[in-house]
């Protein structure tokens, strides 16, 4: 498990969580609602882990809509702080580019 998720997942609980105006915008773009993605935090599993990110430790994971369809949601706490949790961004990943189950980038 990574302990960054664990982190972003607590601090989620605690509703201390960052979204820009702009993601707002991205995120509706998909038809990917920002209540589901942070409701939706609790069940997530985690795609990679980035604990070493210049910008601060990040994760990528793997999370579901209302309707089940797959979604890939970055978080990240700041570098050098403790909360909030900030949506990064949020996409409906590209079969393509995904194993069947959306957690591993295809080879190509």
């Amino acid at each position: 498990m990574s302990a960054t998720f664990e982190i972003i997942k607590r601090l989620v609980a605690r509703r201390e969580v960052r979204i820009s105006e702009h993601r707002y915008d991205e995120l509706a773009e998909d038809n990917i609602l920002v209540t589901e993605v942070v409701s939706g935090v609790i069940d997530g599993q985690v795609v990679e882990d980035y604990p070493g990110y210049p910008k601060g430790p990040c994760v990528r994971v793997l999370q579901r809509d209302r309707a089940g369809e797959p979604v890939h949601v970055v978080w990240g706490i700041p570098k050098d702080q403790e909360f909030p949790a900030v949506l990064v961004t949020a996409y409906r990943p590209d079969p393509e580019k995904w194993t069947p189950d959306f957690t591993h980038r295809r080879k190509t």
